[in-house]
């Protein structure tokens, strides 16, 4: 008996969402090294009075060593608490650290609601790619909220590489797995921005909401809603 051949049934094309990424301070949330001092916000301003360090001493704190716990190479309470007593700060690690995540979170709500509104698109994965270490990464993502708007965030000290180094972008395409699109990602330096687009994403150099609102991908599905 001759076998009945079936039509094939032609199946059609799912398209894969979109990876689109977003750099943390200075985009999702405001900068407080912006080149314009008026769009500064300094989350340390009241430091001097409330914590009794200024300013200046402890922005020294940000140098290699804070590479390495970026990086999470190191942990952030022990350095704090060996670097602390050396600017004058009389109390512990953890209550600096409770007053350095509760004030750095100065939100940029309109970005926040374009990425709200542009994420209704079924064709948009929307995640974080940010230089972070373990214990603000966390306080971001269940404390500020940022779970609510994105599906992953992958961060520095999580992945062993930080931005602008190629492992990291390489970190983040593995966790992504196989694309249809580059990952489109919008961040607020140019050295990010130049790595990015090295390693084939299409990069976008962010200042004001609208860089992200008139990108033509991004306005396509924004009109949509």
């Amino acid at each position: 008996m001759t076998p009945i051949k079936m039509p094939r049934i032609k199946m059609p094309r799912m398209e894969m969402p979109r990876a689109i990424l977003f750099d943390v301070d200075g985009v999702l949330i405001h900068s407080m090294f912006h080149p314009d001092p008026a769009r500064c916000r300094r989350w340390d301003q009241h430091m001097k009075d409330d914590l009794g360090i200024g300013r200046d001493d402890w922005k020294t704190f940000f140098g290699p060593q804070f590479g390495d716990v970026v990086r999470g190479k190191k942990s952030l309470i022990p350095e704090l608490t060996k670097f602390l007593p050396t600017i004058g700060f009389k109390g512990n690690a953890m209550d600096f650290l409770a007053y350095w995540l509760k004030h750095d979170n100065q939100l940029n709500t309109g970005m926040l609601t374009a990425v709200k509104d542009f994420t209704k698109s079924p064709d948009v994965a929307a995640y974080m790619a940010t230089n972070q270490e373990h214990l603000r990464a966390f306080h971001l993502w269940n404390t500020v909220g940022f779970s609510h708007f994105f599906k992953d965030m992958f961060y520095a000290a999580n992945l062993g590489a930080a931005k602008p180094d190629m492992e990291f972008y390489s970190a983040v395409d593995a966790q992504l797995g196989p694309q249809t699109e580059p990952p489109l990602f919008f961040d607020d330096v140019q050295k990010n921005v130049d790595a990015a687009n090295a390693h084939g994403w299409e990069a976008v150099l962010f200042d004001v909401t609208e860089d992200f609102t008139t990108h033509p991908w991004v306005a396509a599905r924004l009109r949509q809603h």
